[in-house]
């Protein structure tokens, strides 16, 4: 285990919602590994639960790395995993079984995130917060070229239509970004469960002052007080104040 994950605490909080029957969410937290996640099974296909669990099965098989790059290797490795597993699912049954995943890795007092789909990774720092992911949705697409403006996204009749999950194609389209991290740098992960109800300023506000189970907890409370159509789930890592800044760069090649 490497030492940084000791400047580590995280809180995470999942709830069934108020329409729902089944919670189609799972979410991992893995410290030892420098790792935590987030994966929303598509609901509408078969057997979402079973998909989210499943990718997070795989991630939990990651092990202490000796590198970033080991680390992010891993990572994509189990990813790939997960996705023959219900590509093989998805053969027997005759049908669709996905989930979207973020993931958060650590190492090195560095910091890399993985995602495939809409669930999202924001990144408090300096009382200010930023999505880090971009979501895999037609909807983003459309804002990216122009056509659709974020605002119009929020109530567009197939917004929440995803164009990448793991298990809907024999290959996994996965996105990274990276970047060094700073004391108190705080990330909150979470499903759309939370942000069809939730915008980011809220997010902020209750996630930057508070510990990240408070946070957490908050922030499913605050969704189910205002409807909760779908599965939440919220994860909150934070970088101890205390901890020191990154340095080098360039760490998970």
């Amino acid at each position: 285990m490497h030492d940084i994950i000791s400047w580590f605490e995280a809180g995470a909080a999942t709830h069934v919602g108020k329409v729902r029957h089944n919670n189609e969410d799972n979410y991992l937290i893995h410290p030892r590994a420098g790792l935590w996640a987030v994966a929303d099974g598509m609901g509408g296909h078969l057997s979402g639960e079973i998909a989210s669990g499943i990718v997070v099965e795989e991630l939990g098989a990651v092990s202490p790395p000796a590198s970033a790059a080991a680390l992010l290797a891993s990572c994509e490795a189990q990813l790939v995993a997960a996705n023959g597993r219900l590509r093989e699912l998805s053969r027997q049954h005759n049908g669709t079984i996905g989930t979207t995943v973020v993931v958060l890795l650590v190492h090195d007092r560095h910091y890399a995130c993985v995602w495939s789909g809409d669930s999202r990774i924001y990144r408090i720092r300096a009382g200010a917060i930023e999505q880090v992911t971009v979501d895999h949705t037609e909807a983003q697409e459309l804002i990216a070229a122009g056509s659709l403006t974020a605002a119009e996204a929020r109530t567009w009749p197939r917004r929440n239509v995803i164009t990448h999950a793991i298990g809907v194609a024999d290959d996994p389209e996965l996105e990274m970004v990276d970047g060094g991290l700073l004391p108190g740098d705080t990330f909150v992960l979470c499903s759309d469960g939370l942000t069809a109800h939730v915008d980011d300023n809220e997010i902020l506000a209750a996630a930057a002052g508070a510990a990240p189970q408070e946070a957490c907890d908050a922030l499913v409370a605050l969704t189910l007080d205002r409807g909760a159509v779908d599965n939440v789930t919220v994860v909150v890592v934070r970088y101890d104040l205390t901890a020191p800044a990154a340095t080098d760069a360039g760490i998970w090649e």
